[in-house]
Formats: C-alpha cells, structure tokens, sequence
C-alpha cells in the first residue's frame, strides 16, 4: 500500500461510522533466548519498602493463564513521546514542527528546557500553570485560556499548540469548574505469559578491592558527608550525620557512602521466565472522531487525521527501540502486525510502518491539514519562565524501588 493510499485510510477512518481502531501487535522474546528470565516493570508495595511485580489472569488464545505486567500503558506512552522529543532535538524537517509548550527553569546557573511532551498533564501540568509568560502569570494570558477553554466541540487552539496533549492526554485537574480531560487516543502495553507462582529472588553483592568492610570515627565520617553534601540525598546525608553521632570506639559503617562491599545476598526481585511476551498498541479513531476543530466537516477530518499520523509516527519510532531497563533486553519473535478494524466483524491487515514511512505518512497530512484547514504548524508555540521557587524546593528522593522502571 503507498504512503498516498494508507492516508486516504486514515481519512476514511476519521469520518462518521469509521473503523473504531487501529491495533499493532508483536511478539517478543528474550535477547538471551528462550530461558532467559527478564525484569518486568517494578511498583511500589503498599507496604514496606520492597517493590513488586504486576500479576494478573488474562485470556491468552481461550485459556485463563497468569500474566505479568512488563511495560505499562503510561510508560508505553511515556515511550512513544520521548521518541518524538528525539526526533525534535535532532532536528527532524516535520518533527521539529511539531507545536509544543517548553518551560524553561534556571538551576544552578544553567537552563533546564521541559516540553509538555514530557511533563505529565502536558498543556495543563502544575509546571507550566505555575510559571509565567513575559512577567504575566501564565494562567492569565490570552495563549493559556485559549488551551484552557478547548473542548472535543472545538480543540483547534490544542491542535496548533499542543497537539501531543490530544494524541496522549491530559488532564486540568486542579481547576475548579469546567476541567479539561482528554484521554489518550494512543494505548499500549508488554506483557508476559508466564507460570504460576512467585518469582525468583535475584543475588546481589557489592566488592570492594580496598576492603569490604570499611569503618572511620564519627568525625570522619561527619568531615565525608560534609565534603559530598551537594551529592547527596538530604534522607541520606542526614542518616550519615546521625549515624556518625552515634559512633563507637570501633568506628561505623561507611558503607551510606558507598565504601566497602556487600556480601552475596538472595533478597531483591528476580526475573520471571516467559512463555510468551506480546506487546500491543492500540490507537481509537473512535475516540478521536469525537474530536472537532471548528471547521467543515471535511476540515474536521483532515485534522482528525493529522493527529492519528502523529500517532502513528510516535508508534513507529518507540516500536524501532526495545529499550525497556537492565535485564530486560528483549528482540521481535516475529513481525509486526496491524489490523485496521472495518466494523462489523470485518478487518483489512496492513503493514507496519518503518520511521521513513511514518515521515512521509505525516508529511503528507499536514500538507492536506494546512491547504484544507488551515493548519500551520511551526514548533515552540508557548515559552513559559518556571517558578523559580519550584525548582528550588524540588526533591529527588526516587529510587527503584518506589517507582516503576
């Protein structure tokens, strides 16, 4: 199917009684083969410290079967948009057209740049409410109000500044009337079919050649903290102060500034074996025919289909690298597929789209967007100041055990 035809699809799919998806769907396996246990996506317990694994049953070909959760919806989309930030920072000739909202923060003398592709309630997050625009709160200028007051009965002003906010969501949750909440048009998940039953526990150690036990006073270990307190998390440079208060004659542990070595241990998550590992997307012409832009009818649908190429460009570029975390280096069991469903128990298969053909795909329907509606494109459409008393009163304390990675 040329790049022409597989776009008069999306534009069919985009009009009143459409196709209601688009699914891509493939199987993975381990890069170590078959035997290879991987590393599923961790989640923070409800109690204790420990992270956990996400287990659920699911049909798999009829049969009720355990499944664990390898990469989740918003880390999928997470994914497909940091794909997307790429291609804008290498300069890509349509990409880097693509309207965005940047806040820009000041640290430590230098700026810190953040998209709302990235952040996580794009045009509506806290970062971007919070800052300003030419000294003006941003919540009170013309721009905002006008992503503000969008909704599915008119999302043009969303569609020429933040159209990643249409494809991927966003929520204006601390508004107090009339908030905006735009599902994502674009969902994906990797999961495992795998046996019953806990997963293993994984060795870990640490050694030190110096020693693998290293103990100073109190003093010195106070006089080390001290020297390395800009790199160190405040929980953690605090432990060590106290720590060093408490200290014997023999001297404490400096293994909170990672000296010494930590004997071989059987404690964290290990890996789960699969039989199977299926990643699939799936994106709702459904939901994005919901959608309209102030236009004729047709006008409607060209923009409708600007946005499902936009997906479908982000799709391709997350899909060329399985990059998921340690341990979990996974390679395509076979190829690609995609179903176009044509209602009524009826489907039409097409082929996946390479990063050359998902350019052209959208090269081609913003063209057909700006003759017939007008729709330009041209980057950065919002440049937002951050609040500098944000920045300063920001904390790192993640680690991988209270988040998923």
């Amino acid at each position: 199917m040329t790049i022409d035809n597989l776009y008069g699809e999306l534009r069919s799919a985009c009009r009143a009684g459409g196709s209601s998806c688009l699914t891509s769907r493939t199987e993975l396996t381990p890069a170590g083969g078959p035997e290879a246990a991987v590393a599923p996506a961790k989640f923070a317990a409800a109690h204790g410290k420990e992270g956990v694994y996400a287990y659920e049953q699911r049909f798999i070909d009829g049969v009720k079967r355990t499944t664990v959760l390898i990469d989740s919806k918003q880390s999928q989309l997470n994914r497909a948009e940091a794909a997307l930030v790429q291609a804008i920072a290498d300069g890509h000739s349509v990409l880097a057209r693509l309207p965005r909202i940047e806040v820009i923060y000041e640290r430590d003398g230098k700026e810190e740049c953040y998209l709302d592709l990235t952040l996580p309630h794009r045009a509506f997050d806290g970062h971007i409410r919070a800052g300003t625009v030419g000294d003006v709160p941003t919540t009170n200028t013309d721009e905002y109000r006008a992503l503000r007051d969008a909704s599915p009965a008119n999302a043009r002003a969303l569609l020429e500044a933040s159209p990643a906010t249409l494809v991927f969501g966003g929520w204006d949750s601390t508004r107090a009337s009339h908030q905006g909440r735009w599902r994502s048009l674009l969902v994906g998940e990797i999961i495992g079919v795998c046996a019953d039953g806990e997963p293993a526990k994984k060795g870990g150690a640490r050694v030190d050649p110096v020693g693998m036990s290293v103990k100073l006073s109190g003093d010195v270990l106070t006089r080390l903290a001290n020297d390395q307190k800009d790199e160190l998390s405040k929980n953690n440079y605090d432990g060590i102060v106290k720590a060093a208060k408490k200290a014997k004659a023999d001297g404490v542990s400096a293994s909170a500034l990672g000296l010494g070595g930590i004997p071989p241990t059987l404690s964290a998550l290990g890996g789960v074996a699969c039989e199977r590992i299926i990643r699939t997307h799936v994106f709702s012409f459904a939901a994005l025919r919901q959608i309209r832009f102030g236009g004729s009818s047709e006008q409607d649908v060209v923009c409708r289909a600007l946005l499902a190429a936009l997906a479908l460009n982000a799709l391709a570029r997350s899909d060329a690298e399985i990059s998921l975390r340690a341990n979990c280096d996974l390679v395509e069991a076979g190829k690609t597929t995609v179903t176009l469903d044509l209602r009524q128990g009826e489907s039409e298969e097409l082929s996946a789209l390479s990063i050359a053909e998902a350019d052209q795909l959208l090269a081609v329907a913003l063209n057909n967007a700006k003759e017939l509606a007008g729709i330009e494109w041209n980057g950065v459409v919002l440049t937002v100041k951050g609040n500098p008393e944000i920045v300063a009163g920001a904390v790192d304390e993640d680690t991988e055990e209270n988040k998923e990675s």
